[in-house]
């Protein structure tokens, strides 16, 4: 278990984390998310005693990370998949890890096996892909068969079957009771993987629940329909106070009224419906509408382009 309290850093005038408090408990799958400057990596550098907080505490299984005794055997960690010596082998790279903190070689071969790297297991790292270092960095996190996994963009360079095992060995390792945290900014893997958020912005908590619980708090629930009377439609539903937009391949968006109110507006005024369905928000949706105000950076666009794109979702 991992538990902040009151956690603040900062560096100079800037204030990177802001009396942080949660928990990340063991068992499930923790996402830690947010946006760029939100304060995600220097949180994860305090728990690991990278860095010292100006205030507050963090503790690893009620004690400071500088405190455990045989850290890599109570933690394990990724932070920077690209913090390995490009002229040692992947097998060298671990087998000095493994000496730091007492671990038995022969976990070096077993970790090597689980992410996949057995075969150039004695070539040199620098001339690894940005996957390969991934697995690399991962196999380095597992070496001491901890308790608790940190992961700070773990699928970052890994192709469609790196991303499943990925996924598959987070959940697996969750079921065994580990405590499992992860932060990514690929919302739509984070909705696959995810059992409960953390959500900061600009150093602050501003949510902690079930993936399921965000999902619907910080999202407007919404009907896909299909319908060859579009018109009569659409200015009865706006009269009922709904939000209407269009949707690909000819459907309407609904937003602000349920399936059932769409169906009883459409047959007490003789509308004939093709399609009729509840549209899920994604994970990616209620996030952007979440974090929308904590975002530091914003990006624009040449002039004129996306001009008919920020035109398509509206309706005469």
């Amino acid at each position: 278990m991992i538990e902040a309290r009151g956690l603040t850093k900062r560096y100079g005038d800037t204030l990177a984390v802001d009396n942080l408090s949660f928990t990340v408990a063991p068992g499930r799958i923790t996402g830690f998310l947010g946006p760029n400057g939100a304060g995600k990596t220097t949180t994860m550098r305090l728990i690991l005693g990278l860095d010292r907080p100006t205030s507050g505490t963090v503790t690893v299984d009620g004690k400071p990370f500088g405190q455990l005794a045989w850290p890599m055997r109570e933690v394990g960690a990724l932070l920077d998949a690209k913090a390995v010596h490009g002229g040692r082998s992947a097998y060298n790279h671990l087998l000095c890890v493994a000496q730091t903190n007492n671990l038995p070689n022969r976990r070096i071969g077993e970790v090597l096996e689980l992410v996949g790297l057995s075969e150039v297991a004695r070539k040199r790292s620098k001339g690894f892909s940005l996957g390969m270092g991934q697995r690399l960095g991962i196999a380095a996190a597992l070496l001491g068969d901890p308790k608790i996994l940190m992961f700070d963009e773990p699928v970052n360079g890994l192709d469609p079957e790196g991303i499943l095992w990925i996924r598959n060995l987070m959940k697996a390792l969750a079921s065994e009771g580990r405590t499992v945290f992860v932060s990514s900014h690929l919302m739509s893997e984070m909705e696959n993987t995810a059992d409960h958020l953390i959500v900061i912005g600009r150093g602050k908590l501003i949510s902690d629940c079930t993936t399921s619980e965000f999902i619907a708090a910080n999202s407007q629930q919404s009907v896909r329909v299909r319908t060859p009377q579009r018109e009569e439609l659409v200015a009865l539903a706006s009269a009922a106070g709904a939000t209407v937009r269009d949707d690909a391949g000819g459907a309407l968006v609904l937003l602000g009224l349920t399936a059932a109110q769409v169906g009883d507006l459409a047959f007490e005024n003789g509308i004939r419906l093709h399609e009729l369905a509840a549209a899920h928000a994604s994970l990616e949706q209620a996030f952007m509408e979440l974090t929308a105000s904590s975002v530091e950076f914003h990006a624009g666009l040449p002039a004129g382009a996306g001009r008919e794109s920020a035109h398509a979702g509206e309706v005469a």
